[in-house]
């Protein structure tokens, strides 16, 4: 089975990729910690810098990963900003901006970042387009879940999915599925 460190301080983004990159016989392990995030327009320059970041700290082969909730009536927001976006509005600070707004389309973006020491990071990307709830649904979700609504979910917020049935469909399953290729080929080839 091939090792690979996740840098994260989130432990349900963890336990998502362990069990998704198990599929790839790739063994995750948590490399747990506060790690420097920068501020900029796009997911993929702060997800790649913090790869870069951690390889040269811990000289290992790690991946990060960033997402971001992008509301289109909002032009875009909270796009690269939602982690903090989340933790400073949450949820029903969302829904207040949106209050008596009928175009509630969305998508939610992951991006995968993976690096190794001395070495440009390489991004994956993940997206799924859905739209905002009108009301905070669901008890087993994190971040945006209970007011994120994906195509694929049937009408269901992803925290009324369930962690199960989220990663069947979710924007990090999809960022992480394309890394996981990527990586089971390249340590096939003894990268």
């Amino acid at each position: 089975m091939k090792e690979i460190f996740f840098a994260t301080s989130n432990k349900n983004k963890y336990l998502e990729a362990k069990a998704i990159l198990e599929n790839f016989n790739i063994k995750v392990k948590w490399l747990k910690g506060k790690y420097p995030e920068i501020q900029a327009e796009s997911l993929e320059e702060i997800a790649a810098f913090t790869a870069k970041w951690v390889a040269e700290k811990t000289k290992k082969k790690v991946f990060v990963e960033d997402a971001g909730l992008f509301i289109q009536t909002l032009n875009g927001f909270p796009g690269p900003y939602s982690s903090y976006v989340y933790q400073t509005i949450g949820n029903t600070g969302i829904l207040k901006l949106l209050e008596g707004e009928t175009k509630r389309e969305a998508f939610f973006m992951s991006v995968i970042a993976y690096c190794k020491p001395s070495s440009k990071p390489i991004t994956f990307t993940g997206k799924v387009h859905g739209t905002i709830a009108y009301e905070v649904r669901g008890d087993k979700g994190w971040g945006f879940d209970p007011i994120f609504i994906p195509k694929e979910g049937k009408g269901k917020t992803y925290a009324e999915m369930g962690p199960e049935n989220k990663n069947k469909v979710s924007h990090r399953r999809k960022a992480l599925e394309k890394f996981g290729t990527w990586f089971s080929k390249q340590c096939n080839n003894k990268d």
